[in-house]
């Protein structure tokens, strides 16, 4: 869920991720988000706008509402509406240099890239000193994932854009679609308490869970997320701070897996990962909720980031010679299990001192309904040494640091490794 604010952060951060690219690949550029028809005439600089041209109800969110609703209009839930926004990327610059062309190859590139919007990229956006106006937005806690995609505009449609939208000439453009976006009802409902027995007498509590934080520390190098991000592996330890947690049995919910936690405490529960057993541990986004099931009361849900972690990487049909790229498949095995209609990309950084390259790929092979590992196809990839990771619906595995202060790659990244020869 996410709140008025969340259109505003969605182009934001459309912004703020092409702006970090398109000054790279053409020197001086900048991401404008104005009317085209605002940008003056003449010769421009070399930039991109952003333009917010429709906005349209999500068929699978259209009816939302109405099952949200008693047919007395009370609410069993927080109603949400949920969006497909428009937008229209329009670039310009110096014709003779080919700058609003290599502009566009640049945006293709870099959407291509990152299809999805992520929690990460959506959380320096609210931050940033300049957005001051967007502090308030909670879009990163949706727990959809929002992805980018292309929309094919013919010569038509693009043309009755520019004609009727702007009255003013046409310039090299592409149109791309956010979706989802969720935009949380105002009103808050109202659930009324449990019934205990036959007497009326109803139960004076329910549990609310406000925080979960991870108990240990995982590495210097990962502690500025812990506190707005848990990194969450599945040895991890939850504390799950609230009020009313505490019954005489309390458990807590994980997904579709239910645990008995090591400590509880009307405002903290301890919960060990560890002592669930990892094959019904799900990497991706998780629901969390504690339960007390003898009052048959639950607290509020609330969504963690299940990271995997990788325990082997093997490689066959490796296709190449000498200097041209590889083809390959790459095998991966994580120690939590996936889905077959999770999202997966496989990431490779290449391990060199001098240079920096990454690959990724979302192509799979023969993947099972519930699965430890997964297959990628991998194509055009120079040989070489990689550091390796997967990302389950956004869930990014972590690479292992370096922390002997002798080592020569001391806080390096150093595993896991694949060697594609």
């Amino acid at each position: 869920m996410s709140n008025y604010l969340a259109i505003a952060t969605i182009t934001a951060t459309l912004q703020r991720t092409l702006q970090a690219s398109v000054q790279i690949d053409v020197d001086g550029a900048r991401v404008t988000t104005v009317r085209p028809d605002r940008l003056g005439s003449g010769s421009p600089e070399a930039g991109v706008n952003i333009y917010l041209y429709d906005i349209l109800m999500n068929p699978a969110w259209r009816s939302a509402d109405l099952r949200q609703r008693h047919s007395e209009e009370k609410y069993i839930k927080r109603s949400q509406t949920g969006l497909d926004l428009y937008y229209l990327l329009t670039c310009y610059g110096n014709d003779v240099e080919l700058e609003p062309q290599r502009l566009m190859g640049s945006i293709i590139r870099t959407f291509n890239s990152k299809s999805n919007i992520t929690t990460e990229s959506i959380r320096e956006t609210v931050t940033d000193s300049t957005l001051a106006f967007l502090a308030d937005s909670d879009l990163a806690e949706q727990v959809e994932t929002i992805s980018i995609s292309p929309v094919d505009l013919n010569v038509e449609e693009i043309s009755k854009i520019w004609s009727v939208f702007f009255q003013t000439p046409y310039s090299l453009s592409i149109a791309y679609k956010t979706s989802i976006v969720l935009i949380d009802a105002g009103d808050i409902p109202k659930k009324p308490l449990p019934v205990r027995n036959l007497q009326r007498h109803v139960t004076p509590y329910q549990p609310a869970i406000a925080q979960i934080k991870v108990k240990e520390e995982l590495s210097k190098i990962w502690q500025t997320q812990l506190a707005t991000n848990p990194l969450i592996l599945a040895s991890s330890t939850l504390l799950i701070k609230g009020d009313k947690l505490s019954a005489d049995i309390t458990q807590v919910r994980i997904g579709n897996v239910t645990a008995t936690p090591q400590k509880v405490t009307n405002q903290e529960i301890t919960l060990e990962l560890a002592s669930i057993p990892v094959e019904s541990l799900r990497a991706g986004m998780q629901s969390l909720q504690v339960i007390h099931p003898q009052q048959r009361v639950n607290s509020n849900i609330v969504p963690i980031l299940l990271r995997p972690t990788i325990e082997e990487i093997t490689v066959s049909n490796l296709k190449g010679r000498g200097n041209d790229p590889r083809s390959a498949e790459i095998t991966v095995r994580v120690n939590v299990s996936i889905e077959s209609t999770q999202q997966l990309t496989l990431v490779l950084t290449e391990l060199s001192p001098s240079q920096f390259a990454g690959y990724s790929y979302e192509k799979t092979k023969n993947r099972q309904n519930i699965s430890h590992s997964v297959t990628f196809i991998v194509n055009d990839c120079p040989p070489g040494t990689y550091l390796v990771r997967l990302v389950v619906d956004g869930a990014e595995s972590l690479l292992t640091v370096d922390t002997d202060p002798q080592s020569p790659t001391f806080e390096q990244y150093i595993a896991p490794l694949v060697v594609i020869s």
